[in-house]
Order: C-alpha cells, then structure tokens, then sequence
C-alpha cells in the first residue's frame, strides 16, 4: 500500500466513524425525530445541514468540472441553484413551516384535500429523489473507484452498502447532525485545494479575487490553440438553452422534496427564514469557489499536463485512466498530448486536480474525505424523502393509519435500505454525468411540486383538481421533454433535456389555473388558512377583514 493510499483511506474512515457515531448517539426513537428531528433544531446549525444537503456530489465533484468544460455556459449551473434558494427562503419555505407537516406531500394533500393529489405528490417525490439519488451514489463510485484503484462500478457497489446503512440508522434527527460534521468536512476539503492552487499559480491566497488574471492567460491560450473561448458565452448551446437551465435549476431548487422538509425541523416560521440565510452563507462559500477551482484547473491541465510526450506523462494520469473516466490517447501519432487529445470527464476534475496541482497526499485525501461526505450528506437526505413518502404518505396514511409508531419506523427504515439498493443498481451504469441527472431531477421538481407549492401557498383559489391536474401535466410534459431531447434529438429553440423544466413547469401552473377555475373553489376554511399562511402571526377573520392577533 503507498503512502497516498494509507492517508485517504485513514480520513475517510476517521469521518465516516464519525458519522456513524453521531448517527447513533442520535438515534431516531420515534416517528417525530425520524421524519422532522424533533422541530427542535437551531437555524444555524439547520443552515449547515442544509448546505450539507444541498453540496451534494453533483455540486463537491460535478460543478467545478462542468464549469471548466463548459466554460461561460456552466455558469447556469451556479446562478439556477443559488437563485433557486431565494425563492425557497422568501417564497416558500417559511409558509410550509408554519403549515405543520411533515412531508411535502402531506402539506399538498391537506391543502388541497386530495388524497389523489397526496398520493400523486408521493410518487413525484420517489421519482424525483430516485433520479437525484442516482447521481449521489454515481459520485461515490468516483471517489471508491478513485480510492481503491478499482473500476467506478465496484466503487458504486461499495457506496450503496455504506450509505443503505448510514440513513436506515439514525432518520431525519440522526442525519441532521450528520450533515453538520460533513458540511465542516466538505467545505475544509473544497477550500483548501483552491487556496493552495491560488497560491501556486497568483501568490495570493484569495483565489475568489485572484483567479481573473488566469483567466486572461487562458483566453491568450484558446486563441493559440484554436478552440472555443472560456469566457465567450453560448459556445456550447443556444441562449435559451442557458435560460431554460437557469430556470429549470430554480425552480427546481425550491421544489426539491428532501430540501423542502430541512426546514419542517426548525421550532418557527423565523426560525425557518434564518436557517435558509444562514444555508445561503454556507453554500455560497463553495459556489463563489467552484467558478475559481475550475479556472485553475483548466490552466494547470492546459499548460502543465498538454504538450507532454505521452511517455512522460504524471503518473496520476494512470490511476484514473483506470476508472474509466479519463482518456489520452495520441489521435495522430505524434507521441506528444494534445489539448485536443486529453478527454477528461466532468466527475473527476475535482477530485483530479489536488494529484494535478501536486498539491500532496493529505490534500488528495482531505478531499476524497470531502467528496464522500457530500455524496453521503445528500444521499441521507434523499432516502429519507423517499422513506417519509413511502411509510408515511402512503402506508400509513393510506394503507394502514392504525399502524404503530414502531411498525411505521421499521417500514421507513427497510424502504431506505430498498430504495439505495435499486437507485445503486441504476447508477452501475448511469445514463449521464452527474451534472446531468441532477439536473434531469430538478426539472421533475420545477415540473410537479414548484407550481402545486406557489399556488398552494399564494393563490387561495387553488383547487384539488387544479393540483392533481397540474402535477400530471408537469410530469409527463418533463418526462416527456427529457426523453425526446435525449434519445429522440428533439429541441425547441435549441433547449435540451437538462432545461426541460422550463416546459413543465408552465404547462403546470396552466394547467392548475384553468382546471381550478372551471371546477369547485376551495372551502372558506381552506382559503382563510392559506391566506393566514402569508403572516408571521396567528391571524383572525372580524366582519371579512384580516387581523393580526399579536399586532401592536
């Protein structure tokens, strides 16, 4: 075993002992610590792990990677998911906290009175966090497979076993305090490369300030080389293909299921508001370094790495051809790797660039540390959304609601070890980059549970009807759009799978309008809770006027 070995393997298993221990000193003993942690969480430390929930694999491996392939274009990545947080935390997250639920089908079925609509909303959170999910254990493949030196296939196959075990154990509290240590872990493990890249390549250790002249030099180099410039926008799609992603990315953010119940496990409606701006600091430190991290990259990769006789090559280069993900192959025989030559895959320009930069073994271990807990984090989060939407929505509140709170818990935690097993078995052989099925996951989002969540909140006359046939709609409009897109080639306006979103979620809420105007309105009862959502304080009807009951 060498050295580099020794020391990843020595911070991982240091952290996931941790985790482990933390999961189980907090064990969830009842269904109100399983599914919402008590309600009893502090908003900065609920702001943690919502960062730890929201940095999944996608963003730790896959954002920096896509930035740097795509360029100027992969900035829709960063604006879509950091915007979308906005209109979480003001437009959302507040109201459903106040509403009292424990799942975001739940709130969708007692605000519309649909158990159809309840049922659909379950479904959509399985289909949803199953595709997100699948990314999440694709990642964990990386970092295994990378680790060990074995194919990503193996890696995934170790992941699955690890993180099956670690969600079943501890539920919704256990994973909450969790995702605390590993938001320490990850973000310790993204900043450092970054810093120490910084200092390598500008002497100035504040690569968010520094890393403009390196971008200078690469558009200097593009121009040698003959290739699409960094900085020149809408080189790798259309213009409305960079809008739709936005979008999708936004609204889909702020209708993701296991994002969503973060905020059900704080006491209050400001509790929640603070957690989501305390989750807006923790997330922007990495966010506002990915753009950094990729830039470096690049021109480490252009400069140190192109332009070497492929029998000189560093000797990282080997490892990862071993995973699969990297190619160097010497397409016209000149014994020399061309730019053109090197193909390296978004999922691993992160976890690369630490070997890259030669930055050392316990930077190349910090940050496999790193990655397993963003992939970890997120996969906990999403298990439990699917486990809540299983034991909770649908068995308890369908097919057995006399069940016990012990019986209900054994289903919740044997639906997590099925549901990682399954979603696992896919991510053998992913049908895209991380990125990508990621972003295939928030346009289900932006399709389905964004427009029933806005309307539910802010337009009281909001049907049943209205909701079922919304999130029909936006289901098959997604779905449909993904598939044509992917397998068919179909495009409007140059918009492809990844900013499908965009169609779904407006056939949605049109859907939702019309059908709710032409059917039945709500009760008065209905409308007056949805009206009273809106306000921090309790409020109370007197001869047709709001009042509110704590005003001064």
């Amino acid at each position: 075993m060498d050295a580099q070995f020794l020391v990843s393997l020595s911070l991982i298993g240091a952290t996931f002992a941790l985790y482990i221990g933390i999961a189980m000193y907090n064990k969830a003993k009842a269904t109100d610590d399983f599914y919402v942690a008590g309600r009893g969480v502090p908003p900065v430390y609920n702001g943690m792990a919502i960062g730890a929930d929201w940095m999944s694999a996608a963003s730790f491996i896959g954002l920096a990677g896509t930035v740097m392939i795509l360029g100027y274009d992969g900035l829709a990545y960063i604006m879509g998911w950091t915007g979308g947080y906005l209109l979480l935390t003001f437009l959302l997250a507040p109201q459903l906290r106040k509403y009292g639920r424990y799942t975001v089908p739940e709130f969708i079925g007692d605000r519309y009175k649909s158990n159809t609509a309840r049922l659909l909303a379950a479904v959509a959170t399985i289909i949803i966090s199953f595709t997100y999910s699948i990314g999440q254990l694709s990642g964990s493949g990386v970092v295994i497979g990378r680790l060990l030196e074995v194919n990503t296939v193996i890696g995934t196959l170790i992941g699955v076993v690890l993180i099956a075990f670690y969600s079943a154990l501890g539920g919704m509290k256990g994973i909450t305090w969790t995702q605390v240590a590993q938001y320490i872990v990850l973000i310790i493990a993204y900043l450092i490369p970054v810093i120490f890249m910084s200092l390598q390549l500008t002497q100035n250790p504040l690569p968010w300030l520094s890393y403009g002249s390196v971008m200078s030099e690469m558009s200097a180099l593009d121009r040698e080389l003959g290739v699409s410039e960094y900085l020149v926008p809408f080189t790798e799609g259309s213009k409305w293909q960079f809008y739709a992603l936005m979008f999708t990315l936004m609204c889909g953010t702020a209708g993701l299921p296991h994002v969503i119940v973060r905020f059900y496990t704080v006491a209050t409606m400001k509790a929640a508001r603070w957690s989501g701006a305390w989750a807006l600091l923790f997330i922007g430190l990495l966010y506002l370094s990915a753009p950094a991290y990729a830039a470096f990259s690049r021109f480490i990769l252009m400069t140190q790495v192109a332009g070497s006789s492929l029998d000189n090559l560093p000797a990282w280069t080997s490892a990862w051809v071993d995973t699969g993900r990297l190619s160097v192959a010497d397409g016209n025989g000149d014994g020399v790797l061309q730019w053109s030559e090197l193909v390296i895959s978004n999922d691993i320009v992160v976890m690369a660039t630490p070997e890259i930069a030669n930055l050392g073994i316990f930077v190349i271990g910090l940050m496999a540390a790193g990655a397993m807990a963003a992939a970890l984090s997120t996969a906990g989060g999403l298990m439990i959304a699917i486990s809540a939407s299983l034991s909770h929505d649908i068995y308890y509140r369908t097919i057995n609601p006399n069940a016990s709170e012990k019986k209900r818990l054994a289903v919740g935690r044997w639906s997590i070890v099925i549901a990682t097993v399954v979603a696992g078995l896919v991510a053998l052989n992913p049908p895209g980059a991380i990125t990508q099925i990621v972003a295939w996951a928030f346009a289900l989002a932006s399709g389905t549970f964004f427009p029933a969540l806005l309307l539910g909140v802010w337009w009281k006359r909001a049907n049943g009807p209205g909701a079922v046939a919304g999130m029909l709609v936006g289901l098959f409009v997604t779905l449909g759009y993904i598939f044509a897109s992917k397998f068919g080639g179909f495009t409007i306006l140059g918009i492809i799978d990844t900013g499908a979103g965009v169609f779904g979620a407006t056939s949605a809420i049109l859907a939702n309008v019309v059908v709710s105007l032409m059917t039945k309105p709500p009760s008065q009862k209905i409308q007056e809770e949805v009206t009273d959502l809106r306000y921090p304080e309790q409020i109370e009807y007197k001869d047709g006027e709001v009042w509110l009951k704590d005003a001064k």
